[in-house]
């Protein structure tokens, strides 16, 4: 990993946040767009959590929301005691999601219809990460699911848990396609959830799910690995459907409600 360069951390000093909102959604466009322009480059170090606020003009907390955003998304990887960094390219290869996004938009794709494709593509990424995970992935799966059960009150770091394991079986598959189109598919419902995850309910149960995916790969047993992610998927569809939610732009409304609907994280 390298620490960015003068170059690098000038262009965060030119950042135009007004163009994108002081928010964390703008600090995840603003990121993103470095990365694709190439002014963050892979294995770059981001200036320190403080620093990196003041630049782009926002709060901690806000700046903390962005940074988990695309840590969930396989975008950036945060070390403990050592910073944040840009995931290298070949670790984390990615589709943009926007077009997928606008055809949702266009097209009213539904909730169902996401979660459809979605189980059709992680049910045969288990599968084959129980052929061809290797150790590193291993302990990295069971990594997160202790990280699971350590934040069951922590709801929203419990979702950046469940998406690095759900990143972490995609890797295991070997498949980088597969790979790619899982998380632009899970970008978008990782969009929608995170903004009702404190009203998130039975995370005990989905880290127990996640637990069994995680011995059925150990195991070496594809076929138990596409069922317990086909069981864990369907159980996190019907939390959905309990809240009322026929498509994304539903679920993106009533989340900023107020209403005590459920919602399990999957």
């Amino acid at each position: 990993m390298n620490d960015m360069t003068d170059s690098s951390t000038n262009a965060f000093d030119k950042t135009d946040m007004e163009r994108h909102g002081a928010t964390s959604a703008g600090v995840v466009m603003k990121l993103r767009e470095m990365i694709h322009q190439g002014e963050l480059r892979p294995g770059d170090r981001l200036p320190p959590e403080r620093d990196l606020a003041k630049m782009f003009g926002v709060s901690r907390p806000t700046l903390r929301a962005a940074i988990r955003s695309l840590a969930a998304v396989g975008a950036l990887q945060s070390r403990q005691g050592a910073g944040t960094f840009v995931v290298k390219a070949e670790a984390s290869p990615s589709l943009d999601s926007s077009s997928l996004r606008l055809m949702a938009a266009l097209h009213g794709f539904t909730s169902a219809e996401m979660f459809e494709a979605r189980q059709s593509l992680e049910m045969a990424i288990a599968g084959l990460a129980a052929e061809r995970a290797t150790s590193d992935q291993m302990a990295t799966l069971s990594e997160e699911i202790a990280g699971m059960f350590a934040s069951l009150d922590e709801p929203e770091q419990f979702l950046v848990h469940d998406m690095r394991f759900h990143q972490t079986v995609a890797a295991a598959s070997g498949n980088r396609i597969l790979t790619a189109l899982m998380n632009m598919v899970a970008a978008i419902l990782f969009d929608v959830r995170r903004k009702t995850v404190r009203r998130a309910t039975d995370l005990k149960e989905s880290a127990e799910m996640h637990r069994q995916i995680y011995r059925a790969i150990r195991e070496r047993n594809p076929e138990a690995a596409r069922s317990a992610m086909h069981d864990h998927l369907v159980l996190a569809q019907r939390a959905q459907e309990a809240e009322g939610v026929d498509d994304l732009a539903d679920a993106e409304g009533n989340s900023n409600n107020g209403s005590a609907s459920k919602e399990t994280v999957s």
